[in-house]
């Protein structure tokens, strides 16, 4: 019997995907799923869906900070956020491909996510990451120098629309056989689905259909049924 398969679609812009990062690993293994990172640009996420990110709302940015820094201090995780912040992710998540990464994925993104969130490095500069890359042993340079190339970058504009394709609006999600679970506290109930205990198990979503809106919000377009 095959292992059953789990995407993470994740940026490095957003702390609750550093946290959950650090535990996605553990959980899969313990439930005997495959995890695969799926690296994928927040901001296109945002424009496809036609959202703000929390970064663009100032209370909402100082709450997801607070947030995480509640969730890092109770697990002993470090947390101190990047150097800036919003940042450009773009060479990032493109070391971060399976294309660039190779065998070295995990670490890679894990190093990364060290770098920006527990080191207040800066994720969005060329240079930092490939030092931040050459410090655990691998060649940052290479990789960096890999990201600018066409083929590349089309692999990460795939990933996005692959995502986009599957339901995926925010991140951290974790998609596993179609059931989508989207952010940090998530994790509980990913964790009671891949053990077979997911609350919805037998509740049939049809029972809580309704007959559609009866007002819309002026200048947004209304979703699809």
């Amino acid at each position: 019997m095959s292992a059953r398969e789990l995407d993470f679609y994740f940026d490095y812009l957003s702390p609750y995907a550093f946290l959950a990062s650090r535990e996605i690993g553990e959980l899969c293994e313990r439930h005997g799923a495959l995890l695969h990172f799926k690296p994928v640009l927040f901001a296109g996420l945002l424009n496809h869906w036609g959202q703000l990110g929390p970064a663009e709302i100032a209370p909402k940015a100082q709450h997801v900070f607070k947030e995480c820094l509640r969730h890092a201090i109770l697990r002993g995780v470090e947390f101190r956020g990047p150097k800036h912040h919003p940042f450009r992710p773009l060479t990032a998540l493109r070391v971060s491909l399976p294309e660039v990464a190779g065998d070295q994925q995990a670490l890679v993104i894990e190093t990364l996510f060290a770098f920006g969130w527990s080191k207040e490095g800066h994720l969005g500069g060329d240079a930092e990451i490939a030092g931040a890359l050459d410090a655990v042993g691998l060649d940052g340079t290479a990789m960096v120098g890999r990201s600018s190339e066409p083929a590349i970058k089309q692999l990460l504009l795939e990933s996005t629309e692959e995502a986009i394709s599957r339901g995926v609006f925010g991140i951290p999600t974790m998609l596993i056989e179609d059931e989508l679970f989207w952010g940090l506290d998530q994790l509980k109930y990913l964790d009671l689905y891949l053990s077979g205990r997911d609350p919805l198990r037998n509740v049939s979503m049809e029972t809580f259909q309704n007959d559609g809106p009866s007002a819309w919000r002026p200048g947004v377009p209304p979703r699809e049924p």
